[in-house]
């Protein structure tokens, strides 16, 4: 447990925030939410041209042959510009690289550009008897109406351009006026244009509904001190953010797990729940090995979503770093494993067993000036092995098999007797054979099969599965952790520590080796070190979401 000197996490639990005004910066949409609404316009546009090029071929084509009347050749005119028009808004937002407000924005001036059209057509349609119009409802209502659904926009602003496109079909009759037609008295085109207006009213709704959603998804991204950026992962257990310290505009990772994920159905449970992660972000907290990740922050928001606020690394994890590049030499393997073994002896220490070591779970990564950098991810498996210190945590279950199947020890399969430290020597040999060889102990189609196979059958030396050399001491390092029955192993993480640092293999891979491996296979992370630099490479941002 923690000495006096380590500061304990407490977990921050977000209230709702009150209905009241929100400053004018939260009026802005979330750029997620904004980007989604966008693509809608892009199919608005597609939408239009496909009207206006039916209005088209109607005006030129098929009323002339069924009526013989000939259109008056601005209708034709303002059809094949709607065409053109809706075709480019939908290539503008589709191909071009602007800013999704920017697109709003022309979204609503394709919103005035079809009223200005429909009012044209309408006064060019009824030039001879627009005393007559009483009769109709303009379509300006449904421009109106559809525009209000699709852009994203605020709700003042969607109300002015609602007025704007409503005046239009006024503002045509009074053309018309002064074009010598017939036209309605005053208070005949205010009766005749009032669903117009009405329906300018009615626009602000769905844009007032929008800005809600906006404004609660913003406070939702909120995480005490951190907002989302970016979502980088998502698993069976929630999912990984890209996140930024508000204040100190520092990168994180972000853990987001729901209860009911968890097998959380009722309130006792999940305050249970609750009480369990709390004490392992707080065990997690406080290990003291630099190859452990870091816990900044843990908290619960108002929706019952547990986070824990981590360092976001910039590398690989093992698993990945085998599959990209191949299986690594006998040297790295042991200088990767021995900071492994560093992380978890600190936990041994206090009395935690992690119980899911496995390649997914450990990063290789670039730490200011050093290179295959260990740190040691998800401890959410952690287990107390004193049932006197402190009950079974999250997931720990009593006769619940947890862990991953390729990297589980026999005792853990067999859920027979106690999982103590030496469950993680035998993960520990499970990710020093995939290391070396780029391939698991065993081989199966299914879990149990290969439960069968942890628990039955001996593995074959790493030196007989690679080409790579290996030396005779590796293998009988990797083989010692692989042993079946517990006491046979080394019993815990400090003492294959000091076999690794026995093994002559060990001297041939240091800082100088690391730095040149990564300059010539992962470039774009060596170069000079800015404050920038705290966002790292997209391709390379990774945490595993269990």
């Amino acid at each position: 447990m923690p000495n006096e000197n380590q500061k304990i996490i407490q977990p921050r639990v977000q209230t709702p925030v009150p209905c009241a005004r929100q400053p004018l910066a939260a009026t802005r949409l979330p750029d997620d939410l904004l980007c989604e609404h966008v693509q809608r316009v892009a199919i608005a546009g597609a939408v239009g041209a496909g009207l206006w090029l039916f209005g088209l071929v109607m005006d030129g084509l098929v009323m002339p042959a069924t009526l013989g009347t000939k259109p008056p050749m601005m209708m034709l005119i303002v059809d094949v510009l709607g065409v053109l028009f809706s075709a480019g808004l939908f290539a503008f937002i589709r191909h071009s690289s602007y800013a999704s407000q920017l697109k709003a924005d022309v979204g609503l001036m394709f919103m005035v550009a079809n009223a200005a059209a429909v009012a044209l057509i309408n006064t060019q349609a009824r030039s001879l008897t627009i005393a007559t119009m009483g009769g109709h409802v303009s379509w300006m209502t449904i421009v109106i109406l559809v525009g209000s659904m699709i852009l994203p926009t605020t709700p003042r602003k969607m109300l002015a351009v609602a007025l704007f496109s409503a005046s239009m079909d006024p503002f045509g009759v009074w053309i018309a006026h002064l074009r010598g037609l017939a036209v309605p008295s005053m208070t005949d085109a205010f009766v005749i244009f009032m669903p117009n207006y009405a329906c300018a009213i009615v626009a602000i709704l769905p844009s007032h509904v929008l800005q809600r959603i906006g404004r609660r998804l913003r406070q939702a991204q909120e995480m005490g001190s951190y907002h989302l950026v970016e979502l980088l992962g998502r698993g069976g257990m929630g999912e990984v953010w890209r996140a930024e310290h508000r204040l100190l505009a520092r990168a994180a990772a972000i853990k987001l797990v729901r209860p009911e994920l968890l097998g959380a159905s009722t309130e006792a449970s999940a305050r249970t729940m609750l009480r369990r992660f709390e004490r392992e972000a707080q065990a997690t907290a406080a290990l003291s090995s630099p190859h452990t990740i870091r816990i900044f922050d843990f908290g619960v928001t108002s929706d019952r979503t547990f986070y824990y606020v981590m360092e976001l690394l910039s590398g690989r994890d093992l698993e990945s770093l085998v599959r990209e590049f191949g299986p690594v030499p006998a040297e790295r393997a042991l200088y990767l494993l021995s900071q492994v073994c560093h992380s978890l002896a600190d936990a041994h220490a206090r009395g935690l067993v992690h119980r899911d070591v496995t390649p997914a779970n450990i990063y290789t990564c670039r730490m200011g000036l050093e290179y295959d950098f260990v740190k040691v991810l998800d401890f959410g498996l952690v287990k107390f092995n004193d049932p006197g210190v402190m009950e079974t945590t999250l997931m720990t279950g009593p006769h619940v098999t947890t862990g991953t199947p390729a990297f589980m020890a026999p005792e853990i399969i067999t859920n027979e007797g106690a999982v103590d430290e030496r469950a993680d020597v035998y993960a520990l040999g499970c990710v020093a054979y995939y290391l070396l060889t780029g391939q698991l102990v065993f081989e199966a189609d299914t879990p149990m099969k290969m439960f069968l196979q942890h628990m039955q059958a001996a593995p074959i030396p790493p030196s007989m599965r690679s080409e790579l050399r290996i030396p005779r001491e590796v293998d009988e390092l990797v083989l010692a952790c692989l042993e079946k029955e517990p006491s046979k192993r080394p019993q815990n993480a400090e003492e294959v520590m000091r076999m690794i640092r026995r093994c002559r293999s060990a001297q041939g891979w240091d800082g100088d080796s690391a730095r040149a491996w990564w300059q010539t296979n992962l470039s774009e992370l060596t170069g000079a070190l800015t404050v920038a630099d705290a966002a790292p490479v997209e391709r390379t941002e990774r945490l595993l979401v269990a």
